[in-house]
């Protein structure tokens, strides 16, 4: 059975339960999921309060981690009984609502680790649950507000993406360092995302930023965002993300390339207030005549390149070069998501 076989089935299970009736505080609306191991089969659940649990069966003798205990989730022992049987279980349980999709994502790998191991259900579990941890455990210093902005910038052409291929996401490569913030194989975009009121100055990294890919097309973005505060104008920093992680068609994937670029779901509260305005958005393409400098254009020039490190600036302040119209945008994104990558 699939990933998304078993989405589906933990989602229906779990939508169904909630739609029923509970008679006493202590009742859990109960379904079996279609995961059977040595101790027992998987359980999805939904309590007197409304939250998700996922039960993993366990011998009577075996004890469970103490160490997650909310906001968030809570892992605790848990024995149900009816008249034919008596079963412990690891409870695993959602505490806020609002990470109901990640908690299906989360549960979906339980299930799908513990079909390779039924003879240790909570091995399975737990190792699970320590990948999710790594993911959304804060590590490092909080973004730069030019760091923010340019992952901002970079998310609002992956949205874009999304918007057309729901698999968009593994066209982004900013997160690792490539050359080009997107690449598909023979089409590239650089994102060049700038705070400043005035100019369209976008620096330049490397002498080969701005050279396409081999037979290929490469499309420069300039964005210009301006911070607001109200809540009436503008995009939240983490409303972006959430709105890419409802388009992309693997959460998990789109969460790993934003750990990359520094950003947690753990550090969501950090930039609360981080809210930008689109003042411009302008697409060029990159042609033989483009302002800037390349290896290749130095190369057939005669000149030696040793040159290490190059950082430079280039101004889009004029025309030419011309940005494109809306309709070759499209035809931009469009031509970029029907690439493999």
């Amino acid at each position: 059975m699939s990933d998304e076989a078993l989405r589906r089935i933990v989602e229906e299970n779990w939508n169904a339960l909630e739609a029923e009736q509970t008679t006493t505080e202590r009742s859990l609306r109960i379904a079996p999921l279609p995961v059977d191991t040595e101790e027992g089969t998987l359980v999805a659940a939904v309590d007197h309060e409304g939250y998700r649990h996922l039960l993993v069966p366990i011998p009577a003798n075996r004890k469970i981690r103490s160490s997650l205990d909310g906001p968030v989730l809570r892992l605790s022992k848990r024995a149900l009984e009816d008249a034919d049987t008596y079963q412990n279980y690891a409870d695993l349980i959602l505490l806020q609502g609002d990470f109901g999709d990640l908690f299906t994502e989360l549960c979906v790998d339980v299930l799908d680790a513990t079909r390779g191991l039924p003879q240790s259900p909570v091995k399975a579990l737990y190792g699970v649950l320590d990948r999710w941890k790594a993911l959304f455990r804060t590590q490092g210093p909080v973004l730069t507000p030019e760091q923010a902005a340019g992952l901002f910038g970079e998310l609002v052409v992956l949205k874009r993406l999304l918007e057309k291929d729901p698999s968009a996401h593994r066209l982004w490569r900013g997160p690792s360092g490539y050359r080009h913030d997107f690449w598909g194989g023979v089409t590239a975009v650089e994102v060049k995302t700038s705070i400043s009121p005035e100019g369209r100055r976008p620096r330049i990294h490397g002498l080969d930023q701005l050279e396409a890919p081999g037979g290929g097309t490469l499309w420069l973005v300039w964005i210009r965002l301006q911070r607001v505060v109200s809540a009436e104008v503008g995009i939240g920093f983490t409303e972006l993300i959430r709105h890419a992680l409802d388009l992309c068609d693997d959460e998990r994937a789109l969460l790993d390339l934003l750990a990359e670029a520094g950003y947690r779901p753990a550090d969501a509260g950090r930039y609360r207030d981080v809210r930008y305005s689109v003042g411009e958005e302008r697409w060029y393409r990159v042609t033989p005549d483009f302002p800037g400098l390349t290896g290749e254009a130095l190369a057939s020039a005669g000149v030696t390149v040793s040159a290490l490190d190059v950082t430079y600036s280039i101004d889009l302040s004029g025309d030419p070069p011309v940005p494109l119209s809306s309709d070759q945008v499209e035809s931009a994104l469009g031509r970029l998501t029907q690439e493999p990558a």
